[in-house]
């Protein structure tokens, strides 16, 4: 059996107008994870990956070799003293320097944690901050072998200018060698590499917005779309030229941004001479028009290009769940899963594809423990090989006759386009092509190319997934900004007076702690799986999953919203989603922290019996499922007064939810609620 890891590296466009980088996550994320990920896997022989690198992080990776502060809005304010900012800039500092997953990069380093949980910074605690903020995002190579790193890592701050400056210094020399240690790692045969088009477009929204409505029958387009489909061209053609500059040949894979594939698509991936592309395993199943899922595991070809389809299962393990697991025990499960799937057939390959960054900020020691145990275990493990995509496309594949539309979120198009305001994004884009068209014939041929860009670089499917309800993030106002900067622009070059619409947020006011309500009193509803009374509930806290943060979707799970608070030592959580789906699951797994206690719960048992009870370590578990599934744990006995609870839902030997999202649910047993009131 053949396992074919793509590990997709990319990040948005952040510059703006101008070309200077509004928000330094391209920089945060390649001394972290663009030169660990292929590091870690080149740690151990025999093993072959593809890595899929975005045009956006080639370019801007390359603005940073060149010169940091002068291309990056947060390191011209960085590399200034406190004292010089005014307060706009200073607090968007603040807001930067508390960015950072706390859990996994702040708490380990106690300076760190310290100034974090300061809510006044003085100009040199601010700096320290500053200075620390950029250390925690160094990955485990860098703390590992830079002496500079290493040696601010050792003190325990007052940081002077000169450190900052050798700090800045030795980490843009760091990022000049990440892809040349790609290159180097093809050569050799350790990885393969692949790109997506341009700015990463949804390109069968640009060829057809239709597309989202035969995906998803009912889908909210705007009403006279325009077909993009010599911009998608583009998209391609200079994604490929590009790719050929950087690493000195032409790319015969890409993974289509989010997966997103219909036939059209393909034929122009075809037209540009790819060998190769993949999607998620939604599309195949719609493809075939059957979900069995022995199919999943194959290589396809479609009008002349051969796919592989993601495991979506397999992905979401690694990409959601096994941050809370022990590397030697999420490593074995991992094995575990693959080895049923092995007694199927030699000529079978599994595809694991996600995301190759934003996961690792949320494992201890961004996730090296994991990958090191992952990868001994397979390197010694005789019924698979792991192959890159490029060794795929050389093999025989079945032939796949129809390719539905879709993406890998749900197969459908709604994360880009169907929400009012994601719409509205398409509208924009829309009202400003058919301007410039009416106008073009009047432009020079230099103006039109500026003009060209500017399209494509709205294309992105960046701006549309922050848009809606569906996802959030603190920093959602400045994708706004950026994504509308681009249109303005198009107005500017055009000599043209920017619609007043352009000057309108499209995104609500709205705050990324929109998904975590704290209580505001205390609670004792009844345990018999009924919602007798609304008053049952009122004031408890609620975490809302379909609001939470992700830079990377996943199936979403049956549990929608966890209801919680407690009374005295009794803790009080409640489930609300799709409770029939919930209940024919075999296990919901609850782990206590700090007391490392794990309930197992037969939902077979529970669906029988409608209640349970259960006891370990004194700390006592009372279940219970009717309309809805609740459950109370009774601390009474236990001397703590702040208890971390996680939930994971298991069905069919998969973990198919992790529970909340954001990492562990807090609660603190001696809660007076006085700060979580509101008038």
């Amino acid at each position: 059996m053949q396992v074919a890891f793509l590990w997709h590296m990319h990040q948005p466009d952040y510059r703006d107008a101008s070309g200077i980088m509004q928000m330094p996550w391209v920089f945060l994320h390649a001394i972290k994870d663009y030169y660990d990920m292929p590091w870690m896997l080149a740690r151990h022989s025999g093993l072959k990956a593809t890595f899929n690198i975005t045009p956006p992080l080639i370019e801007q990776i390359a603005l940073y070799s060149e010169d940091i502060v002068s291309n990056d809005r947060f390191f011209t304010l960085w590399t200034q003293h406190p004292s010089q900012l005014n307060e706009t800039d200073r607090n968007w500092m603040i807001k930067m320097c508390k960015s950072a997953p706390y859990e996994a990069m702040v708490e380990p380093i106690e300076p760190y944690r310290q100034l974090y949980r300061r809510e006044v910074l003085d100009d040199d605690a601010l700096c320290d901050m500053e200075v620390w903020f950029i250390l925690a995002w160094c990955g485990v190579y860098l703390r590992t072998h830079n002496d500079t790193v290493k040696a601010l890592f050792a003190s325990e701050g007052g940081f002077k200018y000169e450190q900052k400056q050798a700090l800045l210094q030795t980490l843009g020399d760091f990022i000049g060698t990440i892809f040349p240690y790609y290159t180097t790692l093809q050569r050799e045969g350790t990885i393969s590499l692949s790109t997506t088009p341009l700015n990463h477009p949804i390109l069968p929204l640009l060829i057809d917005m239709n597309n989202a409505v035969r995906a998803h029958p009912g889908t909210h387009i705007p009403e006279h779309p325009l077909s993009l489909e010599e911009d998608a061209k583009l998209q391609i053609s200079q994604a490929q030229a590009l790719y050929k500059k950087t690493f000195g040949h032409d790319a015969i894979g890409f993974w289509p941004a989010e997966g997103a594939v219909d036939e059209r698509s393909v034929a122009l991936y075809r037209d540009a001479g790819l060998k190769w592309i993949a999607s998620d395993e939604a599309i195949l199943f719609k493809s075939l028009g059957s979900e069995h899922r022995d199919a999943l595991y194959h290589s396809y070809e479609h009008n002349g290009v051969t796919m592989g389809f993601r495991d979506h299962g397999l992905s979401d393990l690694i990409g959601f769940t096994y941050r809370f697991w022990t590397a030697e025990r999420a490593a074995d499960h991992f094995l575990s899963t693959l080895h049923p799937l092995a007694e199927g057939g030699e000529d079978r390959t599994v595809f694991v594809i996600l995301d190759g960054e934003n996961a690792w900020e949320f494992y201890p020691n961004n996730a090296f423990d994991f990958f090191d145990a992952l990868y001994t275990k397979l390197s010694e493990t005789e019924y698979c090989s792991l192959v890159g995509m490029d060794t795929i496309a050389q093999q025989d594949s079945r032939d796949l006759p129809h390719l539905a539309a879709g993406s890998w979120i749900h197969g459908e198009f709604n994360t880009w386009v169907g929400h009012p305001e994601k719409t509205r994004g398409w509208e924009l884009i829309y009202m400003s092509r058919r301007d410039y068209e009416h106008h073009k014939e009047g432009l020079d041929t230099n103006t039109k190319a500026k003009i060209l860009q500017h399209f494509l670089s709205a294309e992105c499917s960046d701006w549309f997934w922050w848009y809606g309800d569906d996802h959030s993030t603190e920093f959602s106002a400045e994708f706004d900004e950026l994504f509308r900067s681009h249109l303005i622009s198009i107005y500017d070059l055009m000599h043209i007076s920017p619609p007043n619409d352009l000057y309108m947020p499209i995104i609500s006011d709205r705050s990324g702690e929109d998904f975590l309500l704290q209580p505001k009193f205390s609670i004792q509803p009844l345990i018999d799986g009924g919602q007798h009374s609304f008053f049952e509930w009122v004031g408890c806290g609620i975490v809302d999953e379909t609001k939470l943060f992700s830079t990377m979707d996943r199936k979403r799970g049956p549990i929608e919203r966890i209801r919680f608070g407690q009374n005295k030592k009794i803790v009080y959580c409640a489930f609300e989603g799709d409770t029939e789906a919930l209940v024919h699951c075999e296990k919901l797994h609850i782990t206590i922290d700090p007391f490392d206690i794990r309930f197992e719960i037969p939902m077979i048992s529970l669906l029988k019996r409608k209640s349970l009870t259960m006891e370990s370590n004194q700390i006592k578990l009372q279940v219970a499922c009717d309309t809805w599934f609740e459950f109370s744990l009774d601390f009474d006995v236990i001397d703590t007064q702040e208890v971390q609870l996680r939930f994971e839902i298991e069905h069919e030997g998969m973990i198919i939810q992790t529970l909340p999202g954001f990492g562990e649910l807090e609660i603190a047993l001696n809660a007076t609620y006085d700060e979580n009131w509101f008038v």
